[in-house]
Formats: C-alpha cells, sequence, structure tokens
C-alpha cells in the first residue's frame, strides 16, 4: 500500500469515529423517513425508536451523542421518558431536542422544564434542526 492510499484510510477511519449518533424517537412513519433522511444526508448516524419505552431502552442500550424526542408517543410519552433520561445519571448528559406539534404557548418551556435542552415545533424547519445540531454536537 502506498502513502496516499494509507493517508486516506486514515482520514476515513477518523471520520467514522467522529460519526455522532442521534436517536430519534418518533411514532409517526412519514415523519421518521423525512427526520432520518435528513440526519443521514448530514453523515449523522441514525438510531430509531417508534414509542418512549422503546426509546428509553435504546437510550439506555445506545447511549447516543443526542436524542430528538417526539412528546406525544404511545406506550410512555415523551414528557415522561425525558424526565426518566434526565434522572439517570449515566445519561442526563445526553441533549434531548423535543420535536413536537405541540405549539401553544407554554408548551416550549413545559418541555424545557420536563428535562428537554431545546424545542422544534413541528412542522420541522430543517434550517433550525441543523442549526440546533451543530450547537449540541459541534
Amino acid at each position: 500500500m502506498d502513502i496516499g492510499n494509507r493517508k486516506g484510510e486514515m482520514r476515513l477511519r477518523a471520520q467514522h469515529a467522529m460519526t455522532k449518533r442521534i436517536l430519534v424517537v418518533e411514532d409517526n412513519p412519514d415523519n421518521r423517513i423525512l427526520i432520518t433522511d435528513v440526519l443521514s444526508s448530514l453523515d449523522y448516524e441514525v438510531l430509531v425508536a417508534e414509542d418512549g419505552e422503546m426509546g428509553l431502552t435504546m437510550a439506555r442500550a445506545e447511549i447516543p451523542d443526542l436524542i430528538l424526542m417526539d412528546l406525544s408517543l404511545p406506550k410512555v410519552d415523551g414528557w415522561t421518558a425525558t424526565k426518566e433520561i434526565k434522572a439517570n445519571d449515566s445519561l442526563a448528559h445526553i441533549p434531548i431536542i423535543a420535536l413536537t406539534a405541540h405549539a401553544m404557548v407554554g408548551d416550549r418551556e413545559k418541555a424545557l422544564k420536563a428535562g428537554c435542552d431545546d424545542y422544534i415545533s413541528k412542522p420541522i424547519d430543517l434550517r433550525e434542526l441543523a442549526s440546533k445540531l451543530m450547537h449540541f454536537l459541534g
């Protein structure tokens, strides 16, 4: 192997090691596809949970770098899942961004009080999402 190929291989390994993992907790299939496609195009590794119970299980098992949490979820709602994640010492450091159709006055504050680190209302503004991801993940 020549030096040029070796440097290229090392660069690819370093890039892969820096890939951030995002857990998307979303019950709507169309929203899951949209969010997953956007995150993948931005070179994030995407983990997907279809309800709050699965989201809790995956957060504990995978320890993602960030969680995008819908708040209206089956089994365990996003409010409760967020509180449980933030109450767990090994998970509390993970930033959680609420992605929700709850866009009434006070909903943002309620999400932050539940433990979310930020809030995006649906329909999702992709520029806002990208900006918040950069803020939390660098």
